[in-house]
């Protein structure tokens, strides 16, 4: 479920913001202010929508305690927390757009309420909107609690529109996001010429390089290799092998980006099985664009 907030509508989104245009997720952190900066980076002069996504404080809260001093009724008291939510999350998305309008993008914001994971609410409102791409911060946790509850993670999985997930990066790998290829991983599928099609469409100008990474078991053979594809041996099996494979080349490249075709499985199968996209997500040192199946996530 999605909210606006009381009294205003701020800015509500059309059913498709034209061609070209990005939704970013903002929260006030650091992350994602740094994944505004890196993404313009990558795709620079755009309209981007910069959302902030609010729920309402815990009832235990400090906030909440201190309302609930001040309110005479429980309506009294709604309307206290929902005009005091209603002022932190302009502000917040205001921030964003600050953000955004610095590094080159032409930007307005829009906040709305969530009643579940945020993940979730942005893939959503990536379906309403149909922007080119969803811009999302990560923070870098690592595990099964991480995969739980990462708001990137989830939108990359859900999303009808490829996402961009912008990792915590040193300065040389912020560094490369200026001028650095665009590195394609293809393993012969059509999931993979769909992801190297996004990449062209998204990034022009940039060099693309393709990398198809053999991590087969010791033994079997290696797999064809894609036309106009890098070969590359993964050290070991699986996906964390494949991950570690192209985040070796994308340094040793320079590269700016990876791009990767998510196959649309399940969050509960991802988790027992693995994800070549996943694991490119939480190892690959880059800004990794995430390009859903045909038909959607």
């Amino acid at each position: 479920m999605i909210a606006v907030l009381p009294g205003r509508t701020p800015h509500p989104p059309p059913a498709r913001d034209g061609e070209g245009s990005l939704l970013a997720g903002y929260d006030g952190s650091r992350e994602a202010a740094s994944a505004i900066a890196v993404a313009a980076r990558l795709l620079p002069d755009r309209t981007a929508r910069v959302v902030h996504l609010w729920n309402r404080p815990d009832a235990g809260s400090d906030l909440h305690r201190r309302l609930a001093a001040r309110a005479r009724t429980a309506d009294d008291l709604t309307r206290r927390v929902e005009r005091e939510v209603a002022d932190v999350a302009r502000n917040i998305a205001a921030g964003g757009v600050a953000l955004a309008r610095a590094a080159g993008w032409t930007a307005e914001p829009q906040v709305a309420g969530v009643y579940g994971g945020e993940g979730l609410q942005l893939a959503r409102l990536a379906e309403e909107m149909q922007p080119a791409a969803v811009v999302v911060g990560s923070r870098g946790e690592r595990g099964v609690r991480a995969l739980l509850r990462s708001v990137s993670t989830v939108t990359a999985k859900l999303s009808p529109v490829p996402v961009l997930v912008v990792p915590p990066l040193l300065a040389e790998e912020r560094a490369a996001t200026v001028a650095g290829p665009v590195l394609v991983a293809h393993d012969g599928s059509d999931g993979a010429e769909r992801a190297r099609a996004a990449a062209a469409a998204l990034f022009p100008g940039r060099t693309h390089l393709t990398a198809h990474v053999d991590a087969s078991l010791p033994g079997a053979g290696t797999t064809a290799t894609p036309p106009g594809a890098r070969a590359l041996r993964a050290d070991g099996v699986g996906p964390r092998a494949v991950a570690d494979a192209l985040a070796d080349e994308a340094a040793a490249r320079g590269s700016g980006v990876i791009v990767v075709g998510s196959r649309g499985r399940s969050l509960v199968r991802e988790l027992l099985l693995g994800s070549v996209a996943r694991a490119v997500l939480h190892h690959g040192h880059r800004p990794v664009l995430v390009v859903p199946p045909a038909g959607g996530a």
